[in-house]
């Protein structure tokens, strides 16, 4: 038999905001890595969205595809970052059928990078942008708030990226193995969560080189 209580029986209890930041809207508050290794990119994160003190989703997945080649990571508001994405990838698809060909990931970036500049007022995101092409190979690029684009061989976003930077700084090799840069991008993302008070869930990764994403 259910039952219902009424929250006017509960002083202080009368609306939903009460109600551990009900009224939020909802945040991938974060930890982001991406990374370049010998054969491609890598891209890292975890798995936890947030609605103010409450957890919504403990196995939210943040890598998003773009293209079969490129993959981005959302840090910010899960809206509006989910609606850049799916601009982005509707441009690309015009881009494709107009030029004939794939579009490179600096010009993808690029397309990131004009949305979020364009409407940095008014936008909350955070992306972090890796793919694999014929020009230029396993390319990472990071955008945060305010739209700045800048390509770089390892990057970390989110709010747990300010436990990342010596870690990252004092473990990252040029032209690391696969295995090598995985493990390094788990312990990474481990190790934020451990103090990051927004990140958690599990740790979902993906590698992109010529033959795609795995």
């Amino acid at each position: 038999m259910m039952s219902t209580i009424r929250l006017s029986e509960f002083p202080g209890l009368t609306k939903n905001s009460d109600f551990h930041g009900m009224d939020e809207e909802v945040s991938t508050g974060t930890t982001l890595l991406a990374c370049e290794y010998k054969d491609g990119v890598m891209l890292a994160a975890d798995c936890r969205t947030s609605r103010g003190s409450l957890v919504v989703n403990r196995e939210s997945n943040k890598l998003t595809p773009v293209s079969e080649n490129i993959l981005c990571c959302r840090s910010g508001s899960a809206a509006d970052t989910q609606a850049i994405a799916k601009a982005v990838r509707y441009n690309l698809d015009m881009y494709n059928v107009m030029m004939g060909e794939t579009a490179p990931v600096e010009t993808v970036a690029y397309m990131f990078k004009s949305i979020c500049y364009e409407y940095r007022d008014s936008l909350t995101a955070g992306i972090l942008i890796g793919g694999w092409d014929k020009i230029k190979g396993g390319q990472v690029y990071s955008i945060p708030l305010g739209g700045m684009c800048v390509r770089q061989p390892y990057t970390s976003g989110g709010s747990g990226s300010v436990y990342l930077h010596a870690f990252m700084s004092a473990n990252y090799k040029k032209d690391m193995s696969k295995e090598e840069c995985r493990d390094l991008l788990v312990k990474g993302i481990a190790s934020a969560v451990e103090f990051d008070g927004s990140s958690g869930g599990s740790c979902r990764w993906a590698s992109i080189t010529k033959d795609g994403i795995e």
